[in-house]
C-alpha cells in the first residue's frame, strides 16, 4: 500500500532578539518572497519583542506568508487571554496565523518573574486543559470549565478567528507524553530532540541533546505520536526544526567540521533527518528521503539559513 504524505512545505523561525521593527518586518517579506509559507517568532521574556505584537505587525506589512507562534508558552498566559490573542491574530492576519504552543521549558525564566518551574506532567497536564479552554472558547458561544488548574464560568468567546473551527494549532516537543498530547489535539505535530539544559544560550542548538537527534530517535517518536493519533495520524503534519543548513560542494569536510562543534561524529551528521549539509541536489535529495521515511513534509529552518535555503524551498514547495 502506497504512503500518501503531505506536500512539503517550508517555515523561517526568526531569533527575534534584535529587536528591531525594520529588521523583523524586512525579514518576514524576504521570507515571503523566497517562497516560505510560514514566519514563526519564539516567546521569551528577555530581549525578544512579545510575539502577538510582533506578529500583528508583520501581519499588516505581508500579504500572504503564513504565521505562527514558535510557540507561545502556556504559563506565561491565561488561557481566556491566549484564546483572545488567537483570535485577535487571525483576524488581523485575515486568516494566517498558526498556533503554536508550548508547556514551557526554560527554567531559568521561570525563576526570574518567581513563577514555580513544575515537573513536565504538571506542565503538561496543564497545557492540555489550556487547550480545551482555548479551543472551547474558539468555536463556542460562551465556555463555563471547571479544571484541576483552570476555572472558567460563562464567559463569552469573543472575537471568533476567521479559520474555521479555529487557526491550525502546532504542539511539538521531545518527550512521549508531550508528543501525544500532540498527537491527539494538534493539527501539525513538531518533533525535537530532548533540551539537556533549561537555560537560555548563546543558540537554541547549544542547548540541544545531539544524541537524541538520530533517525533511530526520530522513528521512536513518530511511533508514539502514531499510536496516540490512531486513525486521525494521517491527517496530522509532521515538522522538524532544522538544526543546521550547510550548502558546499565540500559535503565531507564540511560534516567533520561541524562534528567537532556538536561533538559528535561526522557519520552522525550526515545520518541525522536534522542537519542538511551537501550541494542543493544532495540536500533535495535527502529532504525527499526524510518525508518517504519518516513523514515529515514541514520543514523549519532559523532565520541565519533563509538564503542559503531558499533555492531548495522554490524547488520543493507544494511537491
Amino acid at each position: 500500500m502506497t504512503q500518501h504524505h503531505k506536500p512539503f512545505r517550508f517555515g523561517l523561525l526568526s531569533h527575534n532578539t534584535s529587536p528591531s521593527q525594520d529588521y523583523l518586518v524586512a525579514q518576514a517579506l524576504r521570507a515571503e518572497q523566497a517562497g516560505y509559507a510560514t514566519f514563526l517568532l519564539p516567546d521569551h521574556l528577555e530581549d525578544q519583542f512579545a510575539p502577538a505584537l510582533a506578529l500583528a505587525m508583520v501581519a499588516q506589512a505581508t500579504t500572504s506568508i503564513r504565521m505562527g507562534s514558535c510557540v507561545f508558552d502556556n504559563d506565561f498566559r491565561h488561557p481566556a487571554l491566549l484564546a483572545k490573542d488567537v483570535a485577535t491574530l487571525d483576524q488581523l492576519s485575515h486568516g494566517r496565523f498558526e498556533f503554536g504552543l508550548g508547556a514551557g521549558w526554560m527554567q531559568s525564566e521561570y525563576e526570574c518573574i518567581g513563577l514555580t518551574f513544575d515537573r513536565p506532567i504538571v506542565r503538561i497536564d496543564r497545557l492540555a486543559e489550556a487547550i480545551q479552554i482555548v479551543k472551547a472558547l474558539l468555536t463556542e458561544e460562551t465556555v463555563t470549565f471547571s479544571g484541576q488548574y483552570y476555572s472558567i464560568t460563562g464567559m463569552r468567546g469573543l472575537p471568533k478567528p476567521l479559520q474555521k473551527p479555529y487557526p491550525p494549532i502546532y504542539l511539538g516537543g521531545s518527550g512521549k507524553r508531550m508528543l501525544q498530547l500532540a498527537a491527539r489535539e494538534a493539527s501539525c505535530v513538531g518533533i525535537v530532540p530532548r533540551i539537556k539544559k533549561a537555560e537560555r544560550g548563546e543558540h537554541m542548538n547549544d542547548l540541544l541533546d545531539i544524541d537524541d537527534a538520530t533517525p533511530e530517535a526520530l522513528q521512536q517518536k513518530i511511533s508514539w505520536i502514531r499510536e496516540a493519533a490512531g486513525p486521525r495520524f494521517a491527517e496530522l503534519e509532521l515538522n522538524i526544526v532544522l538544526l543546521d543548513v550547510q550548502v558546499t560542494d565540500e559535503r565531507e569536510q564540511t560534516q567533520r567540521t561541524l562534528a567537532e562543534r556538536y561533538g559528535a561524529s561526522a557519520q552522525a551528521l550526515q545520518d541525522s533527518p536534522f542537519f542538511l549539509i551537501g550541494n542543493y541536489e544532495q540536500i533535495c535529495e535527502k529532504l525527499w528521503q526524510i518525508r518517504e521515511r519518516f513523514g515529515c513534509s514541514y520543514i523549519v529552518t532559523w532565520e541565519e539559513h533563509l538564503e542559503s535555503l531558499a533555492p531548495v524551498v522554490a524547488h520543493l514547495t507544494g511537491r
